[in-house]
């Protein structure tokens, strides 16, 4: 993808470029330039295009998704040959050669790194599956599930290695990236309001119940709002500049408020990762702590703003349902919003107050983030002792107000229990074959056809074609080497991310960002509405892993 400021420089470089270094270095700056326009066109364009409402979202984003890399895989292309031509015409190939150089067995631990092995793989497997795949067509093009056939997968993997190498760090890019996400957060809050300023529902506020914004489904919806909602806080807490901590607090208020209002369930996994995730990052020094406590506070008050509001303007309000419904309606709301407002206080006027006695807001060995670590650990055998308790110690009579989260039965989750269980039995019946490579990327609902319909259809009176799990789906479509790249594809990510974390706030942001996503998507699916923008933060993320300087350890000074 270029523009005419960028051709006109390519024009003036086959002039004056004298050494096969200077041509190198036009040739980085325009691909550069492209990859900057592609990504401009991802954060602004791709989130708030439609075209014929609700009906076509899907094909709609797909094929804006996949003109916006493949322009950017063709523009690549181009400047390359040009590259080539010019360098064979004036140095003999010179500045090939260097370029070669780099791909060198000798150099290929400076060239990649584990994720991008990993990717690597990843694809390699979904290529190997497609051809083995008893439902060729479908699984290249994924035309009878929701377009996540090899194809799409290709256009994934294209995109995170242009952005990963050519991405030039602008932090810009990411407000707009909010900007636009608070724009659709809007819509979806007005929607909640029965406004309906998009027109998306023919005149009739109560229609489409489920279907929200620029995006749709309220669960892709929420998908994508949760990685705002991670990027927002992350950089809410660890900003240093007082006038752009408002801006990312503001970014937090309402993507929170959207959220919420989005009425899905995998919401709370969005939440729970968001706020159990960041005191990590949160209990290093006091202003970051503070912070979190104001984080903290806003969700205990939006939360009770938005129960008064239901109930004054009830006959405006879809309505809260489900365990928001539940927080709502609890009567200790109001004292929990007023009490952390309190601690919010008080706990800056001690900071202020102990910086004239220490410059260092927390101690080198700072054991807190030790200690939540533990309060982890604790709660999540707690919750396993909940589980065991609630679904094979046969107490359920004592969990008849969150029995739709804690017993897990066939209607679990609007029937993912269900779904989940015969994708278990499925992958049982796959050959030896099938087992490591699956059946084809996004041909879940081909087998579900070829084995079991009737009797889903019997058992639910509906037709499941995806597994309802990322993680699930792929061991089905891609087998267990599939997920396996993928697994150790994020684990890779996410620890250079974490590594690299002091580079830049913006790197802690990307990965609370993709570890929302990644994490709802287990109740979640996979679909080109939302998902090419986890593949693009995470492809953003690695570029600055690899690019920004180490920050000088300075401390934040508190609140």
């Amino acid at each position: 993808m270029t523009n005419p400021k960028l051709t006109k420089i390519l024009k003036s470089a086959s002039t004056n470029v004298k050494t096969p270094k200077a041509l190198l270095q036009t040739y980085a700056f325009a691909l550069r330039g492209s990859v900057e326009v592609a990504v401009f066109a991802l954060v602004t364009v791709f989130p708030l295009i439609f075209h014929d409402g609700y009906y076509d979202i899907l094909e709609t984003k797909y094929y804006c998704y996949a003109a916006c890399i493949l322009l950017l895989f063709g523009s690549v292309l181009l400047l390359t040959l040009w590259m080539a031509v010019l360098d064979q015409k004036r140095f003999q190939g010179a500045g090939g050669r260097v370029l070669l150089s780099r791909l060198h067995p000798g150099r290929l631990k400076e060239t990649f790194c584990a994720a991008d092995v990993m990717l690597l793989a990843f694809w390699l497997t979904a290529g190997i599956s497609t051809l083995c795949s008893p439902f060729f067509r479908e699984a290249l093009w994924g035309n009878e599930g929701r377009y996540c056939g090899l194809f799409l997968l290709t256009l994934y993997l294209i995109s995170y290695f242009l952005i990963s190498r050519f991405f030039s760090w602008n932090e810009r890019l990411f407000d707009l990236f909010l900007a636009s996400g608070m724009l659709l957060c809007l819509f979806g809050i007005t929607d909640y309001f029965q406004m309906d300023l998009l027109g998306f529902r023919g005149g009739n506020p109560t229609s489409l119940p489920s279907f929200t914004s620029t995006l749709g489904n309220i669960n892709t919806y929420t998908a994508y709002v949760g990685m705002l909602l991670g990027f927002s806080a992350a950089m809410f807490v660890l900003e240093r500049s007082s006038k752009k901590s408002l801006w990312y607090c503001l970014s937090f208020l309402i993507s929170l408020t959207a959220i919420i209002l989005g009425r899905s369930d995998n919401a709370y996994l969005s939440l729970g990762a968001v706020f159990l995730l960041l005191p990590f990052a949160a209990l290093t020094d006091r202003q970051k702590a503070w912070r979190y406590l104001v984080l903290l506070a806003a969700f205990f008050t939006v939360v009770w703003g938005i129960r008064i509001t239901d109930l004054r303007f009830a006959h405006r309000t879809i309505g809260l349902y489900s365990l928001f419904r539940f927080l709502a309606d609890f009567r200790g709301l109001p004292v929990l919003a007023i009490a952390s407002w309190v601690l919010v206080a008080v706990f800056g006027i001690w900071c202020r107050k102990s910086r004239i006695k220490s410059a260092h807001p927390f101690s080198r060995r700072n054991p807190l983030p030790f200690v939540w670590a533990g309060f982890l650990v604790l709660t999540a055998l707690a919750l396993c002792l909940l589980l065991f308790d609630a679904n094979l110690a046969g107490h359920e009579e004592r969990y008849t107000t969150l029995s739709s989260y804690l017993i897990f039965n066939d209607s679990w989750g609007s029937g993912r229990g269900y779904v989940w269980k015969k994708s278990l039995w499925l992958y049982g019946q796959l050959t030896p074959f099938g087992k490591l490579f699956g059946c084809g990327p996004d041909t879940f609902g081909c087998l579900v056809d070829k084995t079991i319909v009737l009797q889903m259809q019997n058992d639910t009176g509906l037709f499941f074609d995806n597994a309802h799990n990322s993680l699930l789906q792929y061991l089905i479509t891609l087998g267990f080497l599939g997920l396996s790249f993928y697994l150790l594809f994020l684990g890779a990510s996410f620890f250079r991310l974490f590594r690299n974390k002091d580079k830049s706030p913006c790197l802690t942001g990307l990965l609370l960002a993709v570890i929302c996503y990644v994490t709802q998507s287990l109740v979640n699916l996979d679909v080109p509405v939302v998902t090419p923008v986890f593949w693009l933060l995470i492809s953003m993320g690695i570029a600055g892993s690899r690019k920004l300087p180490r920050s000088s350890s300075g401390k934040a000074s508190a609140p």
